[in-house]
């Protein structure tokens, strides 16, 4: 079994009446990786880059996951969804969705099946120098010490 973190809940404006209601889903990948692959590593910036896609359709992005290898099935994919507070998923990538679930096919299936659209954002990740690295590492590695990631 994968694991699930916890999510943010929704930012104000998701209940504008019609506005299509997003699940961003980010890779919870070990900062240990960081230097082989930032991106998958740098899950705030997965977000901001499905809320700038989601933003750009006029969508409001009601979930953030934060998963790895998480079974298609699994309730943490699909609460909100049967809650009717998110219309699709989107990720950065199919990169990302391959790190953050156990199976990208399966889930793309459970998706039709349930009448839940899967979007992929299909832009460019960033690149990432020592500096943005620094960030990532400081953001990741002291949470509890205060540090807000800024």
């Amino acid at each position: 079994m994968g694991d699930a973190y916890g999510t943010s809940g929704p930012p104000d404006g998701c209940d504008r009446p019609g506005a299509v209601r997003v699940a961003a889903i980010a890779s919870l990948t070990p900062l240990e990786e960081l230097d082989a692959d930032p991106f998958l590593v740098d899950s705030r910036s997965q977000h901001a880059m499905c809320a700038r896609w989601a933003a750009e359709r006029g969508y409001v992005v009601t979930r953030e996951l934060l998963v790895r290898s998480l079974r298609p099935d699994h309730s943490a994919l699909w609460s909100d969804v049967e809650a009717g507070l998110v219309d699709l998923f989107v990720a950065p990538s199919r990169r990302v969705l391959e790190r953050a679930l156990s199976s990208v096919d399966e889930f793309a299936a459970e998706c039709a099946r349930r009448g839940v659209r899967v979007e992929t954002v299909g832009c460019a990740e960033p690149l990432y120098d020592a500096q943005m690295k620094a960030r990532i590492h400081r953001r990741l590695s002291m949470p509890t010490a205060g540090y807000d990631g800024r």
